[in-house]
């Protein structure tokens, strides 16, 4: 039961992300590596093809190895979010409360990707035993 349960998150998930390729204000990547997550408890084989995929697979290697978000990636959906509720926000006449929804949305999921590193913190014991 608990297998099913991940494995229908992590579709879901997966599902969130694809769409969020298309609509920016739903961040693809933590979507991504969260069904990514899923899918390792739940179907080796659909974490493997995850891994394999060209456009997604670096991206959760490199979350499921040093915890990290490549910079590129920070600056790609960083700008596409912010394009994508631009003209939204500013150029047409919708409700003050769903202005204030796709800015605290985007504004959750920027910080989100900001507050995680870019790049593998090195091991200290590791650069000093390379160093000697």
């Amino acid at each position: 039961m608990k297998r099913f349960i991940y494995f229908s998150i992590g579709l879901f998930c997966l599902v969130l992300g694809l769409i969020g390729v298309v609509l920016p204000l739903l961040p693809t990547t933590p979507f991504v590596i969260l069904a990514a997550f899923c899918f390792s408890k739940s179907s080796p084989r659909f974490h493997q093809k995850l891994l394999e995929n060209r456009l997604f697979g670096p991206i959760i290697a490199d979350w499921e190895r040093y915890g990290v978000i490549p910079f590129k990636v920070k600056c790609i959906s960083s700008g596409m979010m912010l394009l994508m509720i631009s003209y939204p926000v500013f150029f047409k006449q919708l409700p003050l409360w769903a202005d204030i929804s796709m800015l605290v949305t985007a504004l959750i999921a920027l910080l989100y990707i900001w507050s995680k590193p870019s790049l593998p913190v090195v091991d200290n014991l590791t650069t000093s035993a390379t160093n000697d």
